[in-house]
């Protein structure tokens, strides 16, 4: 078997193995060849701009031509041939022209998008050039195509939409480019650049810059729209490195998450998924008369959920500790007694707890608070918020960000309910105990013994509860299910009472699960000071690494001047965002990854790409 070296004919002195990089590179020239010698439609541009019918068939290359063409290729990539970042850096330092030189926005001539562009010109004929439409497109350059001296293809990347720049030499002359501008620039042009406007003009002798590729809208014999440039492009960001066509490795993309968003659009369309979501809930509210407020993430006193805080100090009070929220619900409900009766906070909450695939330390939260409201309420106020949401995740999201798998979530209501305490003890065969007694924790330890169910790290009786309930109930919860009237001691800030048909003390609380992930949690909210006082009291009682609750003095003498009864809503965004994109991977949903990724971004992302 031959070496590469010799089938590429590379002297020993000049040869290194191909890097991933090598061979990409390759395959794109490879793909451009092929290109360029496939069949041809009835017309194309020339390169004097004007559309000429094809012959009617091409001149096969022989043998050895078309041998000693791939070698050069081949050997130009085993040897990278292909400009160095350090190599390029010294090219542009060298050259004499302004580097990123500064932005203006040109006035005679429209910008335009590339996804609207396809939109408005829709309805172009093929064989068309819209020569009375003048626009600017921008974006990065992902590919350059040579066809002969005096015609070039250009395609740029927009928000994950794909443009095609067509430039002629012939129409370009008109200008006032000459053959060599012409040549020279894509002579230097490379994948990633970013290329603007050159305007005849200068501020205190600096170049100016508008965005963009100059030309007409043209829509050639196959279909495809493209701008046909009428002026050649001013280089104003290079990119300084071997822009990658493909970036699987999950380290390296998280680590360099600005290629990541370029290379993979599903990347991309998930974090504008994200955006669309948070705006069409943050609108849904305000168009419902909330009012969205911001409040307090340090405080001397976590509060608002049972869970444990991060601490740190602020130089201003040196002998505090100071604690990050783990919740907002106890500022927002102070600010529905303050008489703000329907309001509602999108921001991030920080738990000290583990990474898993679906949970991270900072998340992202909405909650809502509203006087006036009782459970069922809230419970329908859920249901036509997810019927929306899901509907138009299902259209226009759809439409929009294509990359992303369907949604099939039944979003049919009202949605199925599955009432706590009794459905465990069906499944079980088994009654639970009174759980307001001393023994009750070590009765239900019992129960799960019973039936091998694994224990949690705490024995507490709230964890065990938590257990049986991620073993019979979550998962019966795939298509959108409400597990309803949880025991009093899971839920410290709801209103409770006495069940009927159990005999144990409930709370007015229920959860939105699924795909089998809690997604919602709504309450009736305690507005007791004295039920209030009781439950703080109790939850110290099973306090363990993650229950770090204390009775919050102030929060109560809040509660002293009426809190009028209040229904209260949270939805973690980061799990309904992996929902709706189809990803199992907290990651996936947030713009640099999770804690551990962010917190290893020191590290060279260069280095992680040469790597691999």
């Amino acid at each position: 078997m031959h070496s590469i070296q010799a089938l590429l004919r590379v002297p020993a002195a000049l040869y290194r193995p191909p890097t991933a990089a090598a061979y990409l590179r390759f395959y794109s020239v490879a793909r451009a060849i092929a290109r360029e010698e496939a069949p041809a439609d009835d017309k194309r541009v020339d390169s004097n701009g004007s559309l000429q019918p094809r012959k009617e068939a091409r001149e096969e290359p022989s043998a050895e031509a078309a041998s000693l063409r791939f070698h050069s290729v081949a050997r130009a990539v085993a040897t990278d041939d292909y400009k160095s970042p350090q190599s390029r850096k010294e090219a542009l330092l060298t050259s004499g022209e302004e580097l990123y030189p500064r932005y203006h926005r040109p006035l005679p001539t429209r910008c335009i998008r590339i996804s609207k562009l396809f939109k408005v010109f829709e309805a172009l004929s093929k064989d068309t050039v819209a020569d009375e439409q003048d626009f600017t497109l921008y974006g990065r350059v992902t590919s350059i195509r040579r066809l002969g001296q005096g015609l070039a293809f250009v395609d740029l990347i927009q928000q994950g939409y794909l443009g095609q720049i067509i430039c002629s030499q012939g129409r370009i002359a008109g200008s006032g480019t000459s053959t060599d501008q012409f040549h020279e620039l894509f002579r230097k042009m490379q994948r990633g650049d970013i290329y603007s406007r050159r305007l005849p003009m200068l501020d205190q002798g600096h170049l100016l810059i508008a965005a963009g590729f100059r030309g007409h809208p043209y829509r050639d014999g196959r279909g495809q729209l493209s701008l046909l440039a009428t002026e050649l492009p001013q280089l104003c960001s290079p990119c300084l490195h071997q822009f990658p066509s493909v970036l699987e490795d999950q380290e390296t993309r998280v680590q360099n998450r600005h290629l990541d968003l370029q290379v993979n659009k599903r990347a991309l369309h998930t974090l504008l998924l994200r955006s669309k979501i948070i705006r069409y809930m943050r609108e849904h509210f305000i168009a419902k008369g909330y009012f969205e407020v911001q409040t307090p993430i340090l405080a001397n006193l976590a509060g608002g959920a049972v869970a444990r805080a991060f601490a740190t100090e602020a130089v201003e009070f040196p002998e505090r500790h100071i604690q990050l929220r783990t919740a907002p619900e106890l500022w927002l409900k102070r600010l529905v007694l303050g008489g703000m009766e329907k309001v509602f906070e999108i921001g991030p909450c920080f738990r000290n707890e583990g990474l898993d695939k679906t949970h991270n330390p900072e998340f992202t939260t909405c909650e809502v608070y509203c006087a006036y409201t009782g459970i069922e309420d809230m419970i329908r106020f859920s249901e036509l918020l997810f019927t929306e949401l899901i509907d138009r995740a299902k259209g226009r999201f759809a439409e929009q960000l294509q990359s992303l798998p369907p949604c099939t979530i039944d979003s049919t209501i009202p949605f199925r309910r599955l009432d706590f305490i009794p459905e465990i003890e069906s499944a079980m065969n088994l009654k639970f105990p009174n759980l307001q007694s001393p023994s009750a924790a070590v009765e239900v330890f019992e129960m799960l013994k019973a039936r091998d169910i694994p224990l949690p790290s705490s024995l507490q009786l709230p964890r065990l509860l938590d257990r049986l309930a991620a073993h019979y109930l979550e998962p019966q919860c795939q298509s959108p299910t409400w597990i309803i009237h949880h025991p009093e001691c899971l839920s410290p800030l709801s209103k409770s009472f006495v069940s009927p048909e159990t005999n144990q003390r409930i709370a007015a609380r229920a959860e939105l699960f699924i795909g089998g992930k809690e997604i919602v949690n709504t309450y009736e909210e305690e507005n007791s000071p004295f039920e209030q006082r009781r439950k703080f009291e109790k939850q110290t009682q099973y306090r363990d690494d993650e229950n770090r609750m204390d009775v919050d003095e102030s929060y109560l003498e809040a509660l002293e001047w009426g809190l009028p009864p209040t229904g209260g809503w949270g939805c973690g965004i980061d799990r309904l965002v992996m929902l709706l994109a189809g990803t199992d991977r907290i990651n996936d949903v947030l713009s640099f990854g999770n804690l551990r990724n962010v917190v290893s971004l020191g590290k060279s992302g260069r280095d992680s790409i040469r790597s691999r």
